[in-house]
């Protein structure tokens, strides 16, 4: 009789494994999935853009430099553990300790001789695949033509080769060194090397491993020696960038020395390898260190003390006149066109008729300022919004160029209040409405500005053309995310603005472009709900066959995406270019390794009283190119790349990084050339260089006598004034071209306070032109005004204190502030007219408290020592020019009016000076007038916030009445002259 027992019950402890295994299974299985969910959405997004292989290219780069830095440490690692461990001696007396370590560590020593490498090998994959943007320039850069003034190395090695070497020999270094510890490790556990009555024993095996290996590694460093000599063309030295005397004389000759000692200390230790005699390898190796303090260091210092402090300026004098001509190459401002300029100061009648173009182009408005403006008389509803700082461009209309201010009506998901749910939010409040577009250089009677293109739905100029796309999908301030489309003849969801005919109140549209990955389909639906972590994606109605998902919405961040080689400008500016709504974005191509040019701080000169320092994975850099025009449609989020500066060597290199992304310049439409700008942040940049490197020889750089600097904002004395952009003829141009200007003072010593005179006066030509694929030929011509030093010409903060202490200004600005009204000061821009320079600043009065609409209600000018403050422009030119300047501010036919009640004053700006021996109304009958009624505002607002206080409405209402009568006299009596 047979039996069979019964299968035992799987024990507990089995139950617990398997469970735990099934559970990190499932947990690697979701992680693997999220990971897929981030990778899949990725390349919808870039493959709707039409931008795929920049993805691609990037993914393939990275595993691929992943794998070789992989290989690169771990293959190496295992090679000298496996030798090191099958080479030890099997016969052997080991210590007692070395036993005892032998007895733990052998469990382990397959995990640890496979581990190590493993470990090792991620890191050194990570490191790797960081950098493949250097190995793939090193592939792809080319030369440059240009050499270098001490090697005679084209400068493209610079740029591309150096970086790639200096990397790949600190890899090779890392590899190399950790081989050599990891041998040493496992020959003294394993008895290969013993230590013991004072004596050092090495089994012949272990010679030679560690010898060749240190040989190697000694051959490496002569090779970084070697590099190190190139890099001292990158390197600062005594207020330069390059090699200045000591380098090239002491440091240069220095480390090639000790690259050829370090090379026979190697071949020392080969020898050894054969031979078995570490004597010599290990003396040579303290003569090595010995040599490397004296020739690197100690040599060095003796030039610098003895020969080049004593005789700084003449020995330095070729080295400087190395870097100038380095740096001013590598900002693109070699070209700069420097001219003398002897300023007029004294003021004449007529003195502005040769520039009553560039007069009658002056920009009034200032974008920094009416932002609260435009958002109360454009905005309809509240939650539509306009960015702080609006942006400067220009039309032709008319067939005349007009500077104009210009915002986008954007879409802030924000402000929905009550009805900010996931349905509004996602698929109803999808995008913007319209461009605001106003007259740069004109105002209204009562203050606002003057609008071109306005409205919901718009109206204008620009609405008058054809095919005009008003709706903005993609902007600054564009949501997270939203989705649209819907098969063709379903009923619309999208508000498209808050109007609509046949007594509806608002009207409905569905977007019909193509402006992101579609999301029909389930499977997309659960992608997109786990990335924004929003199951409604996945159950929602109004995601159907026909959707697409629009999100990394903001300009900057598409073509950041679609060009990552880029750094871009802080500023995209929105036009309207063949009909559509576009953002156009500058892309600069920059290096930290361009020989002999000086380094700056990207944030640091950028930063400004309009512009917060922006953060940059590379801030100090000492080469730029504006090589890059992208534009972003507002509409469908489209993005395209013009190869702006197609000689730039970086742009070669990274079109063929990543063929057929970036368009030639031919590609780029008559409209969009007519609204390319030179950019702002590359003239920040050049403005900063160019407060030393305005000089030309080596001698006024040495002495450091005529160093500039950039004033600051006259209104913000902790930043930068800003450069502007407007119209204006600079000396030498046959007529006024749309440019950005900025200034400069002299710098200040450490510890004192500059003198704000004007110094220099930098302005750069922005006008592209307006033929199809082709540059103006002045675009991009740097002129500076170097001012005459015999001449004195304040600079923005003494011209904004003569404003802010002349005491007629501050009795107007008195009138003008009472009641609850404060006083606004615009932009201060100067400007080369009438032989010198003429000064303009709005002034907007806006209330301080509730509602602030900021209204432009006076314009201070000054040219030389003559001061004005009128309603107008064309008004207090006239006055400071002897009653008449001879052009007009585009202001003429503005008949001021008070904005607090709504009448018509007299026009102050056509009040001239008194004519010699008629009386000084200063001193006439009405200002006794002009004192009374002062006072009497002065007491009726006392009274009125007495009866505020006290809740007295009645008195209130009558001392108010009085301050409106108090108020009204004395503009009466400022405009006929009482005051």
């Amino acid at each position: 009789m047979t039996t069979t027992s019964a299968p035992n019950p799987a024990t507990p402890h089995t139950s617990r494994r398997i469970l735990t295994i099934s559970l990190v299974i499932i947990a690697a299985l979701v992680v693997a999935f999220f990971v897929f969910a981030s990778l899949y959405t990725d390349f919808l997004w870039f493959d709707q853009l039409e931008f795929a292989s920049v993805l691609t290219t990037q993914w393939l780069a990275t595993a691929s430099m992943f794998v070789v830095g992989f290989i690169g440490m771990a293959v190496p690692l295992f090679v000298v553990i496996q030798l090191a461990y099958r080479l030890r001696p099997v016969y052997v007396r080991l210590s007692s300790q070395l036993d005892r370590y032998q007895e733990v560590i052998e469990p382990l020593r397959r995990l640890a001789m496979w581990g190590m490498p493993i470990f090792f090998g991620l890191f050194a994959g990570f490191a790797a695949a960081g950098n493949w943007e250097t190995v793939w320039l090193w592939f792809t850069g080319g030369p440059t033509g240009v050499t270098d003034p001490e090697f005679g190395m084209d400068t493209g090695f610079y740029l591309f080769a150096m970086p790639f070497y200096s990397i790949l020999l600190a890899f090779v270094s890392a590899v190399i060194l950790l081989s050599l510890i990891v041998t040493a490790l496992v020959s003294y556990l394993y008895g290969s090397v013993r230590i013991g009555q004072g004596e050092l024993r090495i089994s012949k095996p272990a010679r030679i491993q560690l010898a060749v290996l240190a040989g190697i590694y000694l051959l490496v460093q002569a090779a970084s020696l070697w590099l190190d000599r190139y890099k001292t063309l990158v390197t600062e030295e005594d207020r330069i960038t390059g090699a200045a005397y000591t380098a090239v004389h002491a440091t240069i000759p220095g480390m090639a020395i000790l690259a050829i000692v370090a090379i026979l200390v190697a071949i020392l230790f080969f020898v050894t390898a054969v031979i078995g005699r570490w004597r010599f390898p290990l003396a040579a190796t303290a003569l090595l260190i010995v040599a490397a303090l004296v020739v690197g260091v100690g040599y060095p210092w003796v030039v610098t003390t003895f020969q080049v402090r004593p005789n700084q300026n003449s020995f330095q004098a070729e080295y400087y006149e190395r870097n100038i001509e380095g740096t001013k190459e590598a900002y693109n401002i070699a070209d700069l066109e420097v001219t003398p300029f002897k300023a007029e100061t004294d003021a004449e009648a007529g003195q502005l008729r040769d520039d009553a173009e560039t007069t009658a182009s002056i920009r009034i408005l200032d974008p920094s300022i009416i932002s609260p403006t435009v958002q109360q008389l454009e905005q309809f509803r509240g939650y539509y919004q306009f960015q702080d700082v609006l942006d400067v461009d220009r039309y032709e209309i008319d067939g005349e160029s007009q500077d104009t201010v210009v915002a986008v009506r954007e879409l802030d998901v924000n402000r929905l209040g009550d009805s900010n749910n996931w349905n509004n939010r996602t698929a109803v409040y999808t995008h913007g409405y319209g461009l605001v577009v106003a007259a740069g250089n004109q105002r209204t009677s009562e203050g606002e500005p003057v609008f071109l293109e306005r409205g919901i739905p718009s109206s204008g100029f620009l609405t008058d053309a054809e095919n005009f796309e008003p709706r903005v999908y993609f902007g600054e301030e564009s949501a997270p995310y939203s989705i649209v489309g819907a098969p063709e003849g379903s009923d619309p969801v999208e508000i498209d603005y808050p109007r609509g005919t046949d007594g509806a109140t608002e009207t409905k549209t569905t977007f019909e472009g193509d402006g992101g990955p579609h999301i029909g389909n389930t499977f997309n639906k659960l992608l997109y709900a786990l990335k924004f972590q929003e199951a409604e994606i996945l159950f929602s109605d109004l995601v159907n066959d026909d959707s697409q998902i629009l999100y990394d919405r903001d300009p900057r961040a598409r073509v950041q995406k679609a060009a990552p080689y880029l750094t871009l400008d802080s500023d995209p500016y929105p036009s309207v270019v063949d009909g559509q709504i576009v953002w156009i974005v500058d892309g600069y191509t920059t290096s930290s390794t361009s020989p002999y040019s000086t380094s700056v701080s990207l944030s640091d000169a950028i930063a400004d009283s309009n512009t917060a320092a922006p953060n940059f994975a590379i801030d100090d850099i000492n080469y730029i190119r504006n090589s890059v025009k992208a534009t972003v449609n507002a509409y469908d989020g489209s993005v395209t790349l013009y190869a702006w500066d197609a000689e730039d060597p970086l742009l070669k290199a990274w079109q063929k990084v990543y063929p057929s992304t970036v368009e030639p310049i031919s590609e780029m439409s008559a409209d969009l050339m007519s609204h390319v700008r030179y950019p702002t942040d590359l003239f920040k940049v050049q403005r900063d260089i160019l407060e030393v490197y305005h000089v030309d020889t080596a001698s006024s750089f040495a002495q450091q006598d005529n160093r500039w600097q950039t004033p600051n904002d006259p209104r913000n004395e902790n930043q930068l004034q800003p450069p502007y952009y407007l119209s204006m003829q600079m000396p030498g141009q046959d007529s006024p071209r749309f440019s950005m200007f900025s200034t400069f003072i002299p710098a200040s010593a450490q510890g004192t306070t500059s003198r704000n005179v004007l110094m220099g006066y930098l302005a750069v030509d922005s006008d592209a032109g307006s033929t199809a694929g082709e540059k103006s030929e002045g675009y991009g011509q740097l002129r500076l005004l170097e001012i005459d030093a015999d001449t004195t010409v304040p600079g923005p903060g003494q011209v904004q204190n003569t404003f802010d202490s002349d005491t007629t200004i501050a009795d107007k600005l008195n009138v003008l502030t009472l009641g609850k009204s404060e006083v606004l000061y615009g932009n201060l821009l100067t400007l080369p007219v009438g032989g010198g320079l003429l000064y303009v600043q709005p002034v907007y009065i806006q209330s301080s408290e509730g509602t602030q609409l900021p209204l432009l209600q006076k314009v201070l000018v000054t040219f030389g020592d003559s001061v004005a403050f009128e309603d107008t422009l064309t008004g207090a030119l006239d006055v400071i020019f002897g009653g008449d300047a001879g052009a007009g501010g585009g202001d003429e036919e503005v008949q001021p009016t008070d904005p607090g009640d709504g009448t018509t004053p007299p026009d102050e700006g056509t009040t001239t000076p008194p004519d010699e021996g008629t009386t000084d109304p200063g001193t006439s009958t009405d200002s006794n007038a002009y004192e009374a009624a002062l006072a009497a505002a002065q007491k009726a607002l006392t009274d009125r916030e007495t009866a505020l206080k006290s809740g007295d409405l009645t008195a209130f209402a009558e001392a108010d009445k009085q301050l409106t009568a108090a108020v009204n006299e004395l503009l009466a009596l400022e405009a006929s002259g009482g005051k």
